[in-house]
């Protein structure tokens, strides 16, 4: 795996808005088709009846399993889920996986216990990447709507974060998110007279793109289509709805510059 993850320039003009497909969970499960056909594509991510087998005996093996039988077990059938998994990489208890096969991850990653790894809209395995010795830590959710979702090498994912995909997320190298923080995500359409706001459907501004060497806070809300220039800092709790120049610090709601690193 490459562990350098390229920050793009921004793809989608700040006051631009871009439609996207309404999350179609329900209708997935509720639809034509068999019980086990649905499960399998919400779940395993792949046809046929090994892949199906596979995932099925990595999750009533492993999955719950504690102590170091369980640890030994994960190492041992995790794997063969994934589109790729680099060395020494280490899964916590009670990990959540659906369509792993969309999932590459690195050398030496760690994914801590009770975290949810979510690749049902992902198009294939460069669409959700994490990046060598990158840690995700304990109850935090990696969830691609649609887009793609790619983290760098070397960072750290706090606990009880969510990162939700609409139009895709790309964190850099060396990154630190602290603990509760949201990335991502879009916004429903809000006309009158147009139905509930629930069946509108979402519009999102772009991707979120963070550089290398960020800092984010704890409980930090940075919504779509903003940009976070290499080695900038949020501050705990600010919601940042614009771009982030390099190197600068920030914080509030909306975020506003505080300072420069010097």
């Amino acid at each position: 795996m490459n562990e350098n993850v390229k920050i793009p320039g921004r793809a989608t003009p700040p006051d631009a808005q871009e439609s996207v497909a309404k999350d179609q969970v329900v209708a997935a499960l509720s639809g034509s088709g068999s019980a086990l056909e649905k499960y399998r594509t919400f779940f395993v991510g792949r046809k046929g009846w090994a892949a199906l087998l596979r995932y099925e005996a990595a999750m009533l093996l492993a999955q719950g399993a504690r102590g170091a039988l369980g640890f030994a077990l994960r190492k041992t059938l995790y794997p063969g889920l994934f589109a790729r998994v680099g060395r020494g990489v280490n899964f916590g208890r009670d990990v959540s996986l659906r369509c792993p096969a969309r999932i590459r991850l690195g050398d030496h990653v760690t994914i801590d216990d009770g975290c949810a790894l979510d690749a049902r809209g992902a198009r294939d395995d460069a669409d959700f990447v994490i990046g060598a010795r990158t840690l995700i830590a304990r109850n935090t959710i990696l969830l691609v709507k649609q887009g793609y979702l790619r983290i760098g090498a070397d960072g750290s994912i706090g606990s009880q974060c969510c990162l939700s995909a609409v139009s895709g997320i790309e964190i850099g190298n060396h990154a630190i998110i602290a603990g509760q923080c949201y990335i991502g995500g879009g916004r429903y359409r809000t006309a009158l007279g147009a139905g509930p706001m629930v069946r509108q459907g979402l519009q999102t501004k772009g991707p979120v793109i963070i550089g290398n060497d960020v800092w984010l806070g704890s409980g930090v809300r940075v919504l779509d289509g903003v940009r976070i220039g290499d080695g900038a800092i949020v501050a705990a709790g600010a919601v940042v709805i614009s771009d982030v120049a390099e190197n600068t610090i920030v914080g509030g709601c909306p975020a506003k510059v505080i300072s420069q690193r010097s």
